[in-house]
């Protein structure tokens, strides 16, 4: 969902842009704002780590630029009672589907509840922005990216953090990953639901990788088999903080 949302905007979004800083000004000293990619974090509640946003405006279509910020920490929020603004035409949609609901700040302005923000984060990472005071957020509007980071690959280890997050270490970095709406597992054991490396590496190839395609929560099920980090191959996303892929690599000690 959330490279369709970026390519509904990508080919008319521009150059031109003026700044808009990551934690805005507000009448209420306590109230802060950040701009980055959401993912959901328990029921009820979200994580973001607050990024720096440009937003982008050409030919009336608006979307936004998100940089990283050095030192900036994730935040958890809980959004059962925030105003919620979606940039889809209806609450209920998955995909923009060609039409999308934007005010001049370039902040989804669709009225929905926080039920259909938990369904959107459901799919993975969501770019938005949000108002929040003392762990709650207060308002939380989708918006649209001009352009979508790439992944990249890389070999690490990974643990699990619950069942839809990952911490993978790799280049002497740690990232915090959630699944994307596109994971693929791919293992080198006999069947999907089998633990980490167990049995013989029947679905390997020379270099050890897994093949054997399996879904999310086939890793879900794996990872809970071990308590310490795994040897892996990930193609992940640090900017969005996501995993798209993940091969069970053989020969892990």
């Amino acid at each position: 969902m959330r490279r369709s949302l970026a390519c509904a905007t990508a080919a008319v979004l521009a150059a031109g842009a003026f700044a808009v800083p990551a934690r805005a000004a507000t009448p209420s000293t306590s109230l802060k704002v950040a701009y980055g990619y959401a993912w959901p974090d328990g029921k009820g509640h979200l994580r973001i780590v607050p990024k720096s946003a440009t937003l982008v405006k050409e030919q009336g279509f608006l979307g936004y630029r998100l940089k990283p910020v050095a030192g900036a920490k994730e935040v958890r929020l809980d959004y059962t009672k925030a105003a919620i603004g979606r940039v889809t035409v209806a609450c209920d949609l998955k995909e923009t589907e060609g039409q999308v609901a934007l005010d001049a700040k370039g902040l989804g302005r669709t009225r929905c509840k926080p039920a259909d923000l938990a369904a959107s984060l459901g799919s993975g990472a969501t770019p938005m922005r949000v108002e929040y005071r003392d762990g709650r957020a207060v308002r939380v509007n989708e918006i649209l990216i001009s352009n979508w980071p790439n992944s990249r690959t890389a070999r690490g280890t990974i643990q699990r953090v619950d069942d839809r997050t990952v911490l993978f270490a790799t280049g002497g970095k740690t990232y915090k990953l959630g699944y994307s709406y596109m994971m693929y597992f791919y293992r080198t054991t006999a069947r999907c639901k089998d633990g980490w490396l167990a049995g013989r590496p029947v679905s390997a190839d020379r270099n050890g990788l897994g093949t054997r395609a399996c879904d999310a929560e086939d890793l879900t099920r794996a990872l809970r088999s071990v308590r310490h980090p795994v040897l892996a191959k990930l193609r992940y996303s640090p900017e969005t903080g996501g995993v798209d892929e993940v091969w069970e690599v053989y020969g892990d000690a």
